[in-house]
């Protein structure tokens, strides 16, 4: 009867999920759907870019920043968030159509985390003149027309914030059984459909994001996030109070930063896991006993149990494995990944105890040398 139980259970939460829950799926939202027509003046806007030892990502950034397609005035702005490996001196190097502004960090403020002290430095020097602030992480490669996009859409919906999904490497054995889950779990998180409506939750993805300057200025700036960790997320709630926002996938932006490893994979999961759990060791076990539930369950039926509750277990599982094909047809892989979802959940699971452990000993959210984890969120 337990087992019964359970695959009843399993069985309709994935019923919910994939008929009740945004079309989380189906990963419709993109950007080169409905693209709004050209606005009728281009209004200024300013790219800020913070930025901490990427000198082997930094030129490919920076270069395709300054080579935009962009009609109205742009500049790129780069923080340099005390680099120790030239990232600034790369980064002067380049040319392109439109001007590069290089700004030496100051020293991590203290109740700051560091990223967003470096985006607060670069938002304060482009002043009140840009319309549009656009945020761009460091490893990001942008196409030519990816800020006239973005302006576009902006403009036409009168936008707080219009930020895009970067397609992550997946390339190697490690990004190709990972990387998919990691947007496809992120998506089941956040809806994006539940995001893009007007009454919706809020949400971001930090690589890409054109935030209207005045709906960041009425939220309180970036002071009012500067503790943290999940920062894209966080600023995206707090300029959905401000204003209508758009969240979509797109092949336009693309991380350049490689994780060939499970283990750097491993890292970049575990550096905010548990701090999307607001360090709760309830919420950690509720967490844990969840994903068994969800994605242990089915499968451990479906091989192991009998009559009903396998029946119930073969269905959950065949409902995550369809689930998981249009993220998997987004990434070019292999449908059969979607059978291997529950291992790959067990992954993740394993990371966020990671997160979990390294909070306990003080070393939190590492990034580039930085425990920046301070116990809230």
């Amino acid at each position: 009867m337990t087992a019964l139980a359970l695959g009843i259970l399993s069985l309709a939460i994935w019923l919910g999920l994939v008929f009740a829950h945004g079309g989380f799926w189906l990963a419709r939202e993109r950007d080169t759907r409905h693209q709004p027509a050209d606005p009728a003046q281009w209004p200024d806007v300013i790219a800020i870019v913070p930025a901490r030892d990427e000198a082997d990502v930094i030129a490919r950034s920076i270069g395709s920043l300054v080579a935009q397609d962009y009609p109205g005035h742009f500049h790129v702005l780069l923080v340099d968030d005390s680099s120790s490996d030239g990232t600034a001196d790369i980064a002067r190097t380049l040319k392109g159509a439109h001007p590069l502004e290089i700004l030496a960090g100051l020293p991590l403020a203290p109740g700051w985390t560091g990223k967003l002290w470096a985006v607060a430095q670069g938002v304060e020097r482009a002043g009140a003149a840009p319309t549009w602030l656009w945020l761009a992480d460091a490893d990001i490669e942008h196409a030519p027309d990816t800020l006239r996009s973005l302006v576009a859409r902006g403009e036409a919906g009168k936008l707080a914030l219009v930020t895009l999904m970067a397609k992550l490497r997946c390339d190697s054995p490690a990004e190709r059984m990972l990387i998919p889950a990691f947007v496809f779990f992120f998506q089941m998180l956040y809806p994006f459909d539940r995001v893009n409506r007007p009454t919706g939750i809020g949400a971001a993805a930090g690589g890409c994001m054109l935030v209207h300057r005045d709906a960041l200025a009425a939220g309180g700036g970036i002071a009012a996030i500067r503790t943290a960790l999940i920062d894209d997320c966080t600023l995206g709630a707090l300029l959905k109070r401000q204003g209508p926002i758009w969240l979509g996938l797109t092949d336009r932006s693309r991380s350049i930063r490689p994780y060939d490893g499970f283990g750097t994979i491993a890292a970049m999961i575990s550096r905010s896991a548990y701090a999307q759990l607001h360090y709760s060791p309830l919420l950690l076990v509720g967490t844990l006993l969840g994903l068994a539930l969800v994605y242990g369950a089915p499968p451990a039926l479906a091989l192991f149990g009998s009559g009903w509750a396998q029946a119930a277990g073969g269905a959950a599982w065949g409902l995550m494995a369809i689930a998981f094909q249009p993220m998997l047809r987004f990434y070019r892989r292999s449908p059969l990944w979607g059978i291997a979802l529950p291992a790959i959940a067990a992954f993740y699971a394993g990371c966020t105890l990671l997160s979990a452990w390294q909070h306990s000993q003080g070393r939190g959210s590492m990034w580039k040398g930085r425990a920046q984890a301070t116990g809230t969120q």
